[in-house]
Parts: structure tokens; C-alpha cells; sequence
């Protein structure tokens, strides 16, 4: 009996897998579908599942939320780049690892900080012509709403609760400068002192003079250079902040300054659009009217030939007439 109950856990737990890879795929179908479909086909695939017994995933499915524009562009970026949305999220890993391993690479930290500050605005590049392909404005506010949702993708990537990309329903708030902290146990900025200063707060609460002259050098050193890495990393961390900050200040005046320069195109192309009316009409009638000359003209015409005609056959008989009268008297002498 026993053997028997483990065979059928064994196919009910493959059964189990077999179920949530078709909801996986069910899922990954639902979220590339386009926005204004999303909603439709949510309700669909809910009723589906209740249908076939599995009432938990339709409760599931039924409960996510129409994705807003900025979160749909990053679910199509994760579905449709991924070697790009890996790169970024790679970048982000990278920085972390600089930033808790022990020696504190600078060198490190500064190019991993670049790498991810290159890939967010490639990755900017791509939402904005895909939202454009797609039939969306990709306004400054959305562009930036889609860089700070890629950005706290990667800083909170390794976290386990960290947001599935993909099948996002919402923004993701950006990381925060005590995200950065939290990397940096030492830094003293999350309020938190490494756990050996807080052991020599309770043991020797008060630190004097000639007890800070027996401290060993290499010790005293030790903490200086991580002192330094942590300054260094927190300075890095401002920076690039401040770097995708300018950065996005100036691809938004970039984007205003050519929807200004659209909108002034459809103004010429509409008065053109009017101009090319007007001067289709002025055609049509100056047609119109040459096509009533030319017709009375051809009525003139050939009233005129009529009356030629007739005229030609007067003058035939009135010069017969006038050659029988000049004959008469020669047939009387």
C-alpha cells in the first residue's frame, strides 16, 4: 500500500509541475499580448481554468491587474530583449558583489555603475521605439516611470521578493539611497555599526587616549582603507544617481523639444492639407467652367457649319438660276 500511495503522490506531484508550466505559459502569453487586448483575455483565460477545475489559478489570474503603459513596455523589454534586460540585470549584480566583497574594489563599483547606466538607457532607447511602434506616446513622464522601474529591477534582483519582470502589473520604485546603504554595513548612514563596534561600546564604553595609542597600526589601517572604500562607494553611488538624473532631464528636453517640432509639422502639413483643398476647388470649377465654353463653343461651331452649309447650297442654286437666265435669249436668236 505504501508503494502504491508514493506512485500516486509521484503523478499527482507531475501532474502538479504540468499544471503550473501551462499556467507559466498561459501567463507569459496573457502579459505579450497588447494592452488594450490585456483585460479581455484575462477574463477568458480565468473562466477557462474555472471551467477545467483548477478554481485557485482562476482566482489567481482573475485578480492581476491591467498592466499601466510604463509597466506593459518593461514586460515587452524582459519578453522581447532579453539579452539586453540581462545585461542590466548582470550590471546590477556586479555592483553588488564590488560592493560587499571584502576589498571594496573601487575600480570595480565605478564599472559596473557605468555598465548599468549604459544598459538603462539602451534599454530607454528600445521602450521608447517600441511604444512608438505600437500605437503609445512615450511621454517624458512614462520614459521616466520605465527608467526607474528597470533601475529597481536590478538593484532588488537577488532579493526574493523582488518584482518578476515580465508580468509586472505596476511601476517599481527605484532604489533609494539607503538601498545603496544597506549594501555597505560600515558606511554609517543606515544607522547600523558593524557588529565589533557595538561589542566595544558595551565592553569599554569610554576609549582613552593611551588605549588609542596601543591600538595596532595594521588594525588602525585596516579601518582607515575601509573607512575610504566606503566613502568611495557612497560618492559612486551619488554619482551615478546624479549621472541618470542628467541624463533623463536631457532626453526629456530632447523628446519635448521634437513633439514641438511635430506639432509644428502637423500645423504646416494641415494648412497645406487646406491650402491643396482650396486650390483643388479653384481647379475643379476653372474646369468645370472651361468644360461649359468648350461645350457652347462646340454648339456654336456647329450652328456655324449649319448655316455655312446652307448658305453654300443657296449660292449653288441661285448661279444655276443665273446660267439659265443668260442662255434663254441665245436659244431665241
Amino acid at each position: 500500500m505504501v508503494k502504491n500511495r508514493g506512485k500516486h503522490d509521484a503523478q499527482g506531484s507531475h501532474k502538479g509541475a504540468e499544471s503550473k508550466n501551462k499556467l507559466d505559459d498561459d501567463l507569459d502569453a496573457l502579459f505579450s499580448l497588447p494592452l488594450a487586448e490585456f483585460t479581455a483575455a484575462r477574463n477568458v483565460l480565468a473562466k477557462q481554468l474555472k471551467q477545467s477545475g483548477r478554481g485557485n489559478e482562476a482566482d489567481f489570474v482573475k485578480s492581476l491587474g491591467k498592466p499601466s503603459v510604463s509597466a506593459w513596455a518593461v514586460n515587452q523589454l524582459f519578453l522581447n530583449e532579453r539579452a539586453a534586460f540581462d545585461r542590466l540585470i548582470a550590471a546590477g549584480d556586479r555592483f553588488r558583489l564590488a560592493q560587499t566583497s571584502r576589498t571594496r574594489n573601487v575600480a570595480d563599483m565605478r564599472s559596473s555603475l557605468d555598465a548599468r547606466r549604459d544598459e538603462l538607457a539602451k534599454l530607454s532607447d528600445l521602450a521608447a521605439e517600441f511604444l512608438r511602434d505600437t500605437g503609445h506616446n512615450p511621454t517624458p513622464d512614462i520614459l521616466h516611470r520605465i527608467t526607474t522601474t528597470l533601475e529597481g529591477i536590478s538593484a532588488s534582483a537577488s532579493l526574493d521578493d523582488a518584482p518578476r519582470p515580465g508580468r509586472l502589473t505596476h511601476d517599481v520604485d527605484p532604489p533609494g539611497f539607503e538601498s545603496f546603504a544597506s549594501l555597505i554595513p560600515s558606511a554609517g548612514i543606515t544607522g547600523k555599526q558593524p557588529a565589533r563596534n557595538a561589542f566595544q561600546q558595551k565592553s569599554a564604553p569610554v576609549v582613552s587616549n593611551t588605549q588609542r595609542k596601543t591600538e595596532p597600526a595594521a588594525e588602525r589601517r585596516q579601518l582607515e582603507d575601509k573607512r575610504r572604500a566606503d566613502r568611495a562607494a557612497v560618492k559612486a553611488s551619488l554619482q551615478e544617481a546624479k549621472s541618470l538624473l542628467s541624463a533623463t532631464r536631457t532626453r526629456a528636453q530632447s523628446l519635448e523639444a521634437a513633439q514641438k517640432k511635430a506639432n509644428a509639422e502637423a500645423k504646416e502639413a494641415e494648412l497645406q492639407t487646406r491650402d491643396a483643398e482650396k486650390s483643388f476647388k479653384e481647379a475643379k470649377a476653372a474646369s468645370e467652367a472651361a468644360a461649359q465654353l468648350a461645350r457652347s463653343i462646340a454648339l456654336e461651331v456647329k450652328e456655324a457649319a449649319k448655316t455655312a452649309h446652307d448658305a453654300q447650297s443657296n449660292v449653288e442654286k441661285i448661279t444655276k438660276e443665273l446660267e439659265l437666265m443668260f442662255r434663254e435669249p441665245l436659244k431665241r436668236g
